[in-house]
């Protein structure tokens, strides 16, 4: 008896396998062929990353549901598995912005105490980002020029007494890191102090700040994978490439710049608003730790 349901529940089991569908991943303006669902072959650590996604309001997924990304619905059409070469990819287009930006993301933001925005680093406690990634795919403008793909950051941000003291509706600080890939090499743009003078009050407005010229590495990625390191310590920072060079960050600007909290940012932040602009960004390891 138990023979003959055992056989009949593989059977049933097969018959409804049949009928599972997958959800599409999508693709500048088009739909990619269904695939089957695919396993994590990456290591990637997703306890303390929270996920913002290009779509409602736009939509974020924190630890522990960021667990489930392959199972959830929202999620896979913009992060999920690609196991024919163990990557994480992050797919972006332009649709939902955040409150402090016109651009769309598929991006991980810092959480230092999963699913908390509130416990963030100093650049004296000091905090290191290592990553793998390429960036395969990605739109062109109508001059035929890529888009760009900002694919880490340093983020700035203010403790809630510094936000109530400026009198600031949020706790946005600028960015004083921002990695972009640019026409298939990394480029660099960090930030300075307009008014060495300032109070500390003065230096907790985001127009205190100015962008600096850039720093673009002069080894070519392409489309190839590569590895980036941002270490933030009490000196500085330093940025390194395919561990051959570093660009490094010091000076007054750096010391004054310890008076905010950081958290790290790592994915696809598209620089492009264009209808049919789209990026893929595939990461293949990821690692932060703090002194």
């Amino acid at each position: 008896m138990y023979r003959h349901f055992f056989f009949g529940l593989l059977l049933l089991t097969a018959l409804l396998g049949c009928g599972e569908k997958t959800i599409p991943r999508p693709t500048g303006g088009s739909v990619e062929p269904e695939l089957p669902p695919t396993a994590a072959t990456h290591d990637i650590d997703l306890n303390h990353w929270k996920l913002t996604l290009p779509v409602g309001a736009p939509t974020e997924v924190e630890p522990p549901e960021i667990l489930k990304y392959a199972e959830l619905a929202e999620v896979k059409p913009y992060m999920y598995d690609d196991t024919t070469d163990g990557s994480l990819v992050f797919y972006a287009s332009p649709g939902a912005s955040t409150a402090n930006s016109s651009y769309s993301r598929s991006e991980l933001r810092e959480q230092m105490v999963p699913g908390s925005n509130n416990v963030n680093w100093t650049f004296e406690q000091g905090g290191k980002l290592r990553g793998r990634l390429s960036v395969p795919e990605v739109s062109r403008d109508e001059a035929g020029k890529p888009h760009r793909v900002i694919v880490m950051q340093i983020h700035g941000r203010l403790t809630n007494e510094q936000r109530d003291l400026i009198g600031e509706d949020d706790n946005n600080a600028p960015p004083i890191m921002k990695v972009y890939w640019q026409d298939g090499k990394v480029r660099l743009k960090s930030k300075y102090l307009k008014n060495p003078d300032a109070t500390y009050e003065e230096l907790l407005h985001t127009s205190a700040w100015g962008d600096d010229e850039g720093y673009t590495f002069p080894e070519a990625v392409g489309t190839e994978p590569f590895t980036l390191e941002i270490v933030a310590d009490g000196t500085g920072m330093r940025v390194s490439l395919n561990d051959k060079e570093t660009h490094t960050y010091s000076g007054p600007d750096m010391e004054k710049w310890g008076v905010f909290e950081n958290y790290f940012k790592a994915g696809n932040y598209l620089q492009a608003k264009d209808s049919a602009a789209f990026a893929r960004v595939k990461y293949y390891e990821l690692e932060v730790s703090h002194q």
